[in-house]
């Protein structure tokens, strides 16, 4: 009986870049068929980016389009975590909609999925801005400090996850944790969890603008400070006999 694979792909404003996305990723959940899905979840958009998932989704049948309220990047992803899991899949993988990523190194994480519970890339000759680059190293050290643990690259939006595990940590991460990938990475560390780090190209966003600045980065890495505090304390209580 074939695996069930969701892609989920969470899309904020991504009208310039939405028609290419889906069709490079849609080949690669036609391949595996069955009740497999690309699932994209439009993020409260102010742009067309919904209406043209659902002009795609008449050419493109493994395509569900899916629109709801702005929540955040973070707060996207769990959505589509769990929405994923009440759909009995077997693996979720997960990539953003902005063209950064290569649909043809995914075959290398499906191949190896029985062996790990988790495969998540590792950006190499990463050319998405320098600024980036630094949060990515502060944060790395951050979580040494808060957590104990060396986290090759926590953030990565290319991540294939047993849905079995994944379940397992879901409920560990707060609603609101705009870096709920982030979160996830660490705690599978910490614990030990088969994970293989893969490197993955990280190219150029293809069209569009980022909507993250210097301003929402400093914010969001200053709550998320206070949130790890938290998370390891609710951690360290799980683990208590």
């Amino acid at each position: 009986m074939p695996q069930t694979l969701y892609i989920i792909l969470p899309a904020y404003n991504e009208s310039a870049n939405i028609e290419s996305v889906v069709a490079q990723w849609h080949p690669v959940v036609e391949k595996i068929g069955g009740n497999s899905r690309l699932l994209i979840i439009d993020d409260g958009s102010k742009d067309d980016t919904y209406s043209k998932m659902l002009e795609l989704g008449k050419r493109y049948p493994y395509l569900e389009a899916i629109t709801k309220p702005n929540s955040g990047h973070g707060r996207t992803l769990l959505f589509g975590y769990n929405l994923a899991l009440e759909r009995n899949a077997d693996w979720i993988f997960q990539t953003d909609s902005d063209g950064h990523t290569d649909p043809n190194e995914f075959q290398a994480f499906w191949e190896n999925r029985n062996e790990y519970d988790f495969l998540i890339g590792v950006r190499n000759n990463r050319q998405d801005g320098s600024s980036r680059v630094f949060v990515t190293k502060v944060l790395k050290l951050v979580l040494l400090a808060t957590f104990g643990v060396s986290v090759p690259d926590a953030n990565t939006p290319f991540r294939l996850i047993n849905a079995a595990t994944l379940r397992k940590y879901l409920g560990l991460i707060p609603a609101d944790s705009f870096l709920s990938n982030v979160v996830m990475s660490t705690l599978i560390v910490k614990d030990k969890v088969p994970v293989k780090w893969i490197p993955i190209t990280f190219k150029p966003r293809q069209a569009g603008k980022n909507s993250i600045n210097l301003k929402s980065i400093t914010k969001i890495g200053l709550k998320a400070i206070r949130d790890f505090r938290q998370i390891k304390k609710s951690y360290e209580r799980s683990k208590r006999p």
